[in-house]
């Protein structure tokens, strides 16, 4: 219990601390290009805790579910866009946003206004947040890759199968007098010998030797090891056997269905002890790369996924690995890697740091969402502007008027209640349907 206790609170200071500098990467910005920022709030609902330091108030709130700065004149006014009297239920409501981001707005420094910005700086400031949250998330990554290190496969013999089970075979099957020996138990294979070379070629890691097994199927091959501090030569013939692809990493590869992909290759029936290695800072870049590609393919199918969790959820069917979870979701990942058995503080830590790393690519990437109010929405706005202005200059004709964003209020407001209800949804599917790490 203290284990876990533990990891949800290192989880949900890394969120706030994720939370913090997200919205740390819209301020610096907007402050250095001289818009006013007189709010910098670390969660929602009642506030906590407030100070107020020069022109701008910073604050803790009581729900630890995002964060926001107030950036004065987010829309442009209605003589900057030249509205006219209101018509429809849609541009009323625009009508109040621009009246209320005008309120803001102190006499003598309409410059200041978020809305005055040239398009580079709008992007920047709109695109600091979620840049910041992929910075964190390298970061963590290069803490648990290179820092800490992360479990691999040894070259020591950690268990030997007794016999050739298939590979579809229930979890916990046992041996009978019927099934044929491994390869390894008949050849006197041992837990604990470290394999010095296979078939003539020096063993250097796991992955290096495993391919050297798959390859050898049907053969009569040398296998040496180092045993109680001497060599022992062995003769083993690996058999044919369907067993699970693996990548370079010692990772089995599953296929878009999430199904483990099989081929027939050699199997001597072997296990490797789990060594932590530190890894190199190219090793954890490119595991940031594909972490990166795997999350935006979650991202893009986000709708699929959240019909998936309907379904399931009003079903009352068992959810996967693969449903997407939210934050109480991501909490127990935390307290199921704090309590970990048999693992050791840095391989936890390194699970958890990982999960955390992951964590920050998620909103980085759901942050560039087109739609309002996420931070791509008002990209799309300033690409949008941008855009007019250079045809405009491109024609000779004159600048035209600041795009009035405020347009896009009702839409916001809709993408808030629907992210609002998935959050809901994602709440009550974690408490009583959870995804468990350990299946």
């Amino acid at each position: 219990m203290v284990e876990t206790a533990v990891g949800v609170l290192v989880f949900v200071v890394v969120l706030l601390g994720s939370i913090a500098l997200h919205e740390v990467g819209h301020m610096v910005p907007a402050k250095r290009f001289g818009v006013r920022v007189s709010q910098y709030m670390v969660g929602f609902g009642p506030t906590l805790w407030s100070r107020t330091r020069g022109e701008t108030e910073y604050g803790l709130k009581a729900l630890p579910l995002g964060g926001y700065v107030r950036l004065i004149g987010m829309y442009p006014t209605d003589d900057a866009v030249g509205a006219g009297s209101p018509r429809s239920w849609w541009q009323r409501v625009a009508a109040d946003a621009r009246a209320a981001s005008a309120e803001e707005i102190h006499p003598g420094e309409d410059h200041r206004a978020f809305y005055r910005l040239s398009t580079p700086k709008k992007l920047v400031v709109m695109l600091g947040g979620p840049v910041m949250n992929l910075l964190i998330a390298v970061v963590l990554m290069l803490v648990t890759y290179v820092g800490i290190g992360v479990p691999v496969a040894g070259t020591t013999v950690q268990s030997v199968s007794q016999c050739i089970v298939a590979v579809d075979a229930p979890a916990g099957t046992t041996c009978t007098p019927d099934d044929p020996a491994a390869p390894a138990a008949a050849a006197g294979v041992r837990p604990g010998d470290r394999l010095v070379s296979y078939d003539g070629v020096a063993v250097t890691s796991w992955p290096q030797v495993s391919g050297l097994i798959r390859d050898s199927g049907g053969r009569t091959v040398t296998l040496v090891v180092e045993r109680d501090g001497r060599e022992v030569d062995l003769t083993v013939t690996p058999v044919f056997e369907e067993r699970p692809v693996t990548d370079d990493d010692g990772m089995v590869v599953t296929d878009a269905a999430g199904e483990t992909v099989t081929r027939v290759v050699g199997f001597l029936g072997v296990a490797p002890v789990s060594v932590v290695e530190r890894q190199s800072v190219g090793k954890a870049v490119s595991v940031a790369a594909s972490a990166t590609w795997q999350t935006a393919q979650v991202v893009v199918t986000l709708p699929q996924r959240v019909s998936d969790l309907v379904s399931t959820t009003v079903s009352g069917g068992e959810r996967d690995q693969t449903s997407i979870v939210g934050p109480v979701g991501v909490g127990r990942f935390a307290g199921e890697i704090a309590s970990m058995d048999g693992e050791t503080v840095g391989v936890r830590a390194a699970a958890l740091l990982s999960v955390l790393a992951v964590l920050n690519l998620a909103l980085f990437l759901f942050n560039l969402l087109p739609l309002p109010p996420l931070d791509g929405g008002h990209v799309v706005t300033a690409l949008w502007e941008g855009a007019r202005r250079q045809v405009a200059r491109l024609r000779g004709a004159p600048r035209p008027r600041p795009s009035d964003s405020a347009l896009l209020v009702p839409l916001a407001y809709t993408v808030f209640v629907v992210l609002g209800g998935v959050g809901l949804l994602l709440v009550y599917a974690d408490i009583v349907n959870p995804v468990r790490l350990s299946g």
